[in-house]
Formats: C-alpha cells, sequence, structure tokens
C-alpha cells in the first residue's frame, strides 16, 4: 500500500513524511549541510505502518527530490544507510 508523502523544510531541516488526521506517523528527517548537500539522520515508522514499505517509500521520495533538485546525499540513519548498501540504483545522489 502506498501512503502519500509530503515534504517540509523549514530552515536547515526538512523531512518527508506521512500524515494521518495531523499526526506524522511516519518520517525520514535530514538536516541541509550547504544548498546542495543534505544528511539524512533520522527515520520513524509507526507500528501501526510497520511492514508495510513506508521507510522505503519516504526514502525514494527523497531520492527522487534529490535527484530533480540536483540534492546530494549523506546516508547517516542506519535504515536509509541500509537501503542504499542494499539498491545501488539509488546511490547516485550519494556523495
Amino acid at each position: 500500500m502506498t501512503h502519500p508523502i509530503e515534504h517540509q523544510e523549514t530552515g536547515n531541516t526538512g523531512a518527508f513524511y506521512v500524515q494521518q488526521n495531523g499526526e506524522r506517523i511516519a518520517e525520514m528527517t535530514y538536516s541541509r549541510t550547504n544548498p546542495t548537500l543534505i544528511i539524512i539522520d533520522h527515520t520513524h515508522v509507526d507500528e501501526r505502518l510497520k511492514g508495510q514499505g513506508v521507510g522505503r517509500q519516504l526514502l525514494d521520495a527523497l531520492v527522487a527530490w534529490a535527484r530533480e533538485t540536483k540534492t546530494r546525499v549523506v546516508a547517516l540513519c542506519p535504515f536509509a544507510k541500509s537501503q542504499f548498501d542494499k539498491d545501488p540504483s539509488i546511490r547516485d545522489v550519494l556523495v
């Protein structure tokens, strides 16, 4: 099941997230170090969504956005790092 992924960036921080009834129930957060570089620092998926591939959906949205905006990515978050390690097709956005 796919969930609508939203994106918000304020100042030097941002997130790709899934919201339900005004509550963020999944999110992948990042910090911006400069205009063309972000660091993925955390991924959280609520228990209600576990096993539905939501974490990967968040990462796929972030990767698509990074490609579109020519933003480079450093993955410090263990989940995001493991996904980049497993899937060479998304590594083009990595520093």
